[in-house]
């Protein structure tokens, strides 16, 4: 019986991939199926947006793809990583079990952050493309990523935003043509503008907060505010803001009579099932023992 081709395509990305997610600049998708080929590989490309492709399959497969005239052919396995520039053609050919997270960021977002985190000059800057290469940090930030996609908490945009500064922090330092050096900023947020950040988030608590949303207060770029903030408080603003939350429910779980689904979203939290997870990581006890104790 006749095997037909398989390729990690856009063509063929409907049939292929299974579950798929965008976060204001950055998007994520995850695949897992089975590959058999002997003919032509397919092409795609994405124009504003840089690829990169981290496979997570345990058992090595043979893996061709060609990048602008570039060949490589490799068997591939866990932690083996591919980039691929924006507006930069690629042609793959999967023979074997792909397991792959693909993970795409806006070309104009990684510029506004070389401008805005590490004063480059955004036109200047040219990721360069990787073949079966090796990035544990790139590897982390996706396997993050990829966690919160599958535990359905997609509306954590502030967690999102920070990973996505990261990212692109990340490239802009070990994957561009000119690497910038990152600027230092020591001690933390001045104590008026931390006050006035603490303020908005208890104000805003129940709604959705952006790291853009925080950042504009004190007039910094994104990424250097979250530098700032966990240097001031030990604590990154996520992991800030869910301890507020957590706190506000505890609060309400002991003084009120309203349902937990009712607090759940009073908090901020998206689902009753986030509310339950977080609040039990934080506490060691569900919202309902808790109440109850």
């Amino acid at each position: 019986m006749s095997q037909t081709p398989c390729f990690l395509s856009e063509k063929s990305a409907q049939a292929e991939w299974h579950i798929t997610q965008q976060w204001g600049p950055l998007a994520i998708r995850h695949a897992r199926h089975v590959c058999r080929n002997d003919a032509s590989a397919d092409a795609w490309s994405y124009p504003n947006e840089h690829t990169l492709g981290l496979f997570l399959s345990p058992r090595p497969f043979k893996f061709v793809h060609r990048q602008e005239g570039l060949i490589h052919t490799g068997l591939y396995s866990k932690g083996d990583l591919l980039i691929t520039p924006a507006d930069t053609r690629l042609t793959t050919q999967a023979n074997g079990d792909v397991h792959i997270v693909q993970m795409r960021l806006q070309d104009a977002f990684l510029r506004q952050v070389a401008e805005e985190a590490l004063g480059q000059n955004g036109d200047r800057i040219e990721l360069i493309s990787a073949f079966q290469a090796r990035d544990p940090q790139i590897e982390a930030i996706a396997t993050m990523l990829l966690a919160e996609l599958q535990g359905g908490s997609l509306g954590s945009n502030l967690y999102v935003d920070s990973l996505a500064n990261v990212l692109a922090v990340h490239l802009l330092r070990h994957h561009v043509t000119n690497r910038p050096e990152l600027p230092t900023y020591e001690g933390g947020l001045p104590q008026r503008q931390l006050l006035k950040v603490l303020d908005y988030i208890d104000a805003h608590l129940g709604n959705e907060i952006t790291l853009a949303d925080l950042a504009v207060l004190v007039d910094i770029s994104q990424f250097h505010f979250g530098r700032l903030f966990k240097q001031s408080l030990g604590r990154s603003p996520y992991q800030y803001l869910m301890l507020q939350r957590v706190e506000r429910a505890k609060t309400l779980l002991k003084r009120t009579n309203q349902p937990i689904v009712e607090i759940a979203l009073e908090c901020g939290f998206n689902s009753h099932s986030q509310f339950g997870r977080k609040f039990r990581q934080m506490t060691g006890m569900t919202p309902k023992v808790y109440r109850a104790g």
